[in-house]
């Protein structure tokens, strides 16, 4: 494969955040008297890598759609709260060293189904400030991650990419956007097919 950008997935590629982000969704769930709804890092296995919205309507389906989202909204503001204060000490090994070395021969993007702030989140508290070129998130766009890919792609003029990812979502993305998918086989998925695949970060470096 040949190409000139990488751009990468947040969860379950660059860093597992699944207890921190149940523990920041769990902080306003009980500040509202919600404790009830309270989930767990395993809660949120399955869900990491779909829209907002979707998540929403997982962990909160007895809450009514027209508080639903508004009741998200709310969580994930917490959740960065939460994740800002917090050192994270989340990402898998050899992430900075790896995007690193990746800068020298590609322009480095993210592209993730989170919300507004989580992207800037991961790439402040990793350390890539200096690596990444760019990001768009569902926060940005409200689009389905492919849409968001291509909208990247077309606001950076980037001419050829490889996704990076962990999902059959993350797949499914790469199919809609026409650009090749490698698999983060240490991630939480286990898509149906895949261009290519890592073990760890590093191997990123042989491809």
């Amino acid at each position: 494969m040949k190409f000139e950008s990488l751009i990468f997935d947040i969860d379950g590629t660059l860093w597992d955040s699944r207890a921190l982000v149940a523990e920041g969704y769990n902080i306003q769930l009980r500040a509202e008297g919600l404790a009830h709804l309270c989930v767990t890092a395993e809660d949120l296995k399955p869900l990491f890598g779909k829209v907002m919205t979707q998540i929403a309507d997982v962990i909160f389906a007895a809450i009514p759609v027209s508080q639903r989202y508004a009741l998200m909204d709310r969580c994930m503001a917490t959740e960065n709260r939460y994740l800002h204060d917090h050192p994270c000490q989340i990402g898998y090994p050899g992430i900075r060293e790896t995007m690193a070395e990746l800068s020298k021969k590609y322009r480095l993007f993210i592209v993730s189904n989170s919300q507004c702030g989580y992207p800037e989140l991961c790439i402040s508290k990793l350390g890539l400030a200096d690596y990444i070129a760019g990001h768009l998130c569902f926060g940005d766009t409200g689009a389905e991650k492919g849409e968001t890919i291509r909208q990247l792609m077309e606001t950076y003029g980037i001419r050829s990419a490889a996704y990076v990812g962990d999902t059959q979502g993350d797949l499914d993305a790469t199919v809609q956007a026409g650009i090749p998918f490698i698999f983060a086989a240490y991630g939480f998925g286990q898509p149906e097919r895949w261009d290519a695949k890592i073990e760890k970060f590093e191997d990123l470096l042989a491809l």
